[in-house]
């Protein structure tokens, strides 16, 4: 039986947090992490670092992992003389997931709205055969204009309404994409508490990685790693269509060990680690090739100094950037339990260019 604290990952996935504007899923990690480990500490862009030092550590080797912190959403662009509310996405979206959402609003106070459209009933035929434009959705508050003026300003911004629900060995919400990472990063600085490590462990929870790896660029430059891992979900497209080349991966076959994506070639070595560990420790794993998108794993390569040896676990999702995403408890478990191990085993492997 797969034991996760379900309790944790619900106020992760739950807690908001756009492109940005992370500051309340920010402080809910920092009261998570605090007691893990010795140092801790938040940059100019709002990263939030964690260091375990190593124990056998004479050339002083670093490794990063990252988890970005952000979800998708959308900012306040304008407010129309009827209290509706016009807005900018934070993130990458496909407008058909919008229809008959409710979202809240961060203004003054949390507010309450609904994603409104034109009716179906009103539209031509030509219209009804075409999926809504991202520009042709508005935020319904249910209050005339006087009054959402009241609780709402251009800026403030807005995250989708979903709860965490367990389906089977399922887990469905809202973020998963990226706070099931983030989940799994706290998980193994928890674990490793007591364990000791080789080298310096700088477990980064990065900011504005929906809208172009930039924290995830700030922190890489600043730590300059040797290895560096990153930790996203991944396509599991194992869905009735699905032909067997288009499925990246599928739920319930195991943490994914990413070969590549649209904006990086992982390091053979990293790769080849991963692979040996997992199944040194019995770990299930399955490949991981994302033909479009990308995640930090970029950054971590190539912002530092001398560039790292970069690789990705990646946790696969169905229904990625919807508010139904969702992930298998052993996939997460697994990946919490290749990352513990890679960690502490990081030293034995020849890194050398010779493999």
């Amino acid at each position: 039986m797969i034991q996760l604290n379900i309790d944790l990952l619900k106020r992760i996935c739950e807690t908001p947090g756009v492109p940005g504007y992370e500051k309340k899923i920010r402080s809910l990690i920092l009261d998570e992490i605090q007691s893990l480990v010795s140092y801790v500490w938040v940059d100019n862009i709002g990263n939030v670092f964690a260091l375990k030092k190593g124990t056998r550590n004479p050339h002083e080797k670093k490794i990063m992992v990252a988890a970005h912190m952000d979800e998708i959403g959308f900012i306040v662009t304008h407010i129309d003389d009827q209290g509706y509310l016009r807005f900018q996405p934070l993130g990458g979206f496909d407008p058909k997931t919008l229809t008959a959402q409710r979202v809240i609003v961060h203004g003054v106070e949390d507010v309450m709205g609904v994603m409104g459209t034109k009716p179906i009933h009103v539209m031509t035929a030509d219209e009804r055969n075409k999926p809504a434009k991202m520009e042709e959705f508005f935020v319904d508050l249910g209050m005339p204009k006087d009054e959402v003026e009241k609780w709402v300003r251009i800026g403030d911004t807005i995250t989708r309404e979903r709860s965490l629900v367990e389906m089977g060995q399922c887990i469905n919400c809202k973020s998963l994409d990226n706070r099931i990472s983030v989940f799994v990063l706290m998980e193994t600085l928890r674990r490793l508490k007591d364990v000791s490590i080789p080298y310096d462990f700088y477990a980064v929870f990065t900011v504005q990685e929906e809208v172009g790896l930039r924290g995830a660029t700030v922190a890489a430059h600043s730590i300059n790693p040797d290895f560096a891992i990153a930790l996203d979900t991944t396509i599991a497209y194992d869905v009735p269509g699905a032909r067997p080349y288009e499925k990246c991966t599928e739920l319930g076959k195991g943490t994914a060990i990413k070969i590549l994506d649209s904006s990086v070639i992982c390091d053979y070595r990293m790769v080849q680690y991963l692979k040996q560990t997992a199944e040194k420790n019995s770990i299930t794993w399955q490949h991981e090739i994302l033909v479009a998108g990308g995640t930090d794993t970029a950054s971590l390569q190539r912002q530092g100094k001398f560039g790292s040896i970069a690789g990705a676990i990646s946790i696969p999702t169905r229904h990625i950037h919807q508010v139904i995403e969702m992930v298998h408890k052993s996939d997460v478990q697994l990946s919490i339990d290749l990352l513990c191990e890679a960690l502490i085993d990081l030293d034995t492997f020849d890194w050398s260019h010779q493999r």
